[in-house]
């Protein structure tokens, strides 16, 4: 005779019987998630699927399959998974490679190029970290924030004769 056994189920991937909203976490409470400001939907382009052309969105994006086209995402979060290969020019908020990307990186916020991940192309930002393994090979231009650039008028504004004598 059969016999089912219960497994213990990966945390984040049950199932749940109640009405969920896409892309919102499965821990999260149901109830207040489409009030609250602070929630942030994520689309997902999964790794078998091929894309040819322009991709814009006004949502966070997660892509592990293959793209060969620019990228849009204002003031959104984009997501180069292990498994996918972009082509594409990308312009977003925050760019977090763990995969590979060829073209250029322009993100309002920060890059991120993980371990395992690799960029070809130039980047434009105003914080980026590349981890210990990861593959870049371009240019980095550092976008100054509207406060630095403030300080930095600021101190230039001194007269010389009264600097330093």
């Amino acid at each position: 005779m059969w016999t089912k056994e219960t497994q213990s189920e990966v945390p984040g991937l049950s199932p749940s019987k109640d009405s969920r909203i896409p892309g919102a976490p499965v821990n999260a409470p149901a109830g207040n998630r489409t009030s609250s400001p602070t929630a942030r939907t994520l689309a997902c382009l999964g790794s078998t699927i091929v894309v040819k052309g322009e991709i814009s969105s006004d949502e966070d994006l997660q892509i592990d399959g293959k793209v060969d086209g620019n990228i849009l995402l204002r003031g959104h979060r984009l997501t180069v998974g292990r498994t996918a290969q972009l082509n594409s020019e990308i312009n977003a908020r925050e760019v977090i490679v763990y995969g590979n990307a060829s073209g250029n990186l322009r993100a309002r916020d920060r890059v991120e190029i993980k371990k395992d991940g690799q960029v070809i192309g130039d980047i434009t930002t105003t914080r980026i970290s590349i981890e210990e393994g990861a593959y870049f090979k371009g240019h980095i231009e550092i976008e100054r924030t509207q406060s630095s650039v403030q300080g930095n008028k600021e101190t230039e504004e001194i007269p010389v004769a009264a600097a330093a004598y």
